[in-house]
């Protein structure tokens, strides 16, 4: 009697054994394209730790907000933004109705495919070609608009649609998060608008979950139907230290994990911090010329300068994408 009941004891143990083996691995399996190190642990202590009502800092599942930058973070910005790219084209296909364009810059410039010109007319002229293209339509003909440019554009390294251009990584990243029952958000300082057509498709993220720039809009008639229609003025820039505040004035709900890539990000990271309880920050520091590209303090587009410091003096987790990451785009795998 005793043998068997120091066979079946062992057995149990082994069982139990398997048991935590298994659900460890399940974690870490979560985050495949991710490197065994100190960015996937701390990611996964994180979550294993506010989501364990066991534990001191258990968060309940309505406090477990996530905001995600999209540019740099979510998807690739280089050579340029994407929304620039997809305002340029919008440029060319609206030239025949605009011949003054020809002689008037920033649009000359475009037309002539002379990127020096137009990026060295600054803010300024970038804000009139965002003008220029994306208001005097409807939301819904904008929404259309962007969703044809996504299904034939490509980007110019890669070949790929822009829509490939996603981080594999941050994919596995947003859906191990909703998995745990996080909410996950994206706050960016792309157009709102321009965002929210694909970002369920691509991310899984709806659109009422999406916070970006946004232009003022109006409602009106058009041939007897009520629509909103995009006027050439600024609404918000969800940028810098707008992020903090587009959070509060969309969510209602301080995030308690927040990614960012840039100094753009800073301000959203800081008051995230700032709360009470475990919090959790990232920055994906893009060091892979090979795979994608190396950047930083000198960069103009996803400058990352005092966001890197201040990371780093608060032990932030900081994503060394070529250290990091075994695959940065899924058609890598291909």
């Amino acid at each position: 009697m005793s043998y068997m009941r120091s066979r079946l004891i062992t057995l149990w143990y082994c069982l139990f054994l398997l048991f935590i083996t298994t659900n460890s691995l399940a974690a870490s399996d979560l985050l495949p394209s991710w490197n065994d190190g100190p960015s996937k642990k701390s990611i996964i202590k994180f979550v294993q730790t506010v989501t364990d009502q066991s534990s001191p800092d258990y968060i309940q599942p309505a406090d477990r907000i996530a905001v995600f930058d999209n540019d740099g973070t979510l998807w690739a910005e280089q050579p340029m933004y994407f929304q620039l790219a997809f305002a340029f084209e919008q440029v060319k296909t609206l030239a025949p109705q605009h011949p003054e364009w020809k002689e008037k810059q920033p649009f000359k410039a475009v037309l002539e495919n002379d990127m020096k010109t137009v990026l060295a007319g600054g803010e300024h002229a970038l804000l009139e070609i965002i003008m220029a293209t994306h208001a005097g339509n409807t939301t819904d003909e904008f929404s259309q608009t962007v969703k044809n440019w996504l299904a034939t554009a490509k980007h110019p390294k890669t070949g790929r649609p822009y829509s490939d251009m996603v981080y594999q990584p941050m994919l596995e990243l947003l859906a191990y998060l909703r998995a745990n029952d996080f909410k996950t958000y994206i706050v960016s300082g792309g157009g709102i608008e321009f965002m929210r057509p694909w970002s369920e498709k691509v991310y899984g993220i709806p659109p009422e979950q999406v916070i970006g720039s946004s232009i003022k809009t109006k409602f009106e008639y058009r041939d007897e139907t009520p629509v909103l229609v995009r006027l050439p003025e600024i609404n918000f820039i969800d940028d810098k230290a707008g992020k903090p505040v587009g959070i509060n004035q969309h969510i209602g709900r301080r995030p308690i994990a927040a990614f960012g890539n840039s100094d753009g990000d800073l301000q959203m990271l800081q008051w995230t911090v700032a709360g009470s309880g475990p919090r959790f920050t990232l920055l994906v520091h893009h060091t892979d010329a090979d795979r994608e590209w190396a950047y930083d303090r000198s960069s103009s587009i996803g400058h990352l300068d005092k966001a890197l410091n201040e990371a780093v003096e608060k032990g932030w987790t900081v994503v060394d994408m070529k250290r990091d990451w075994k695959t940065i785009f899924a058609f890598e795998k291909k």
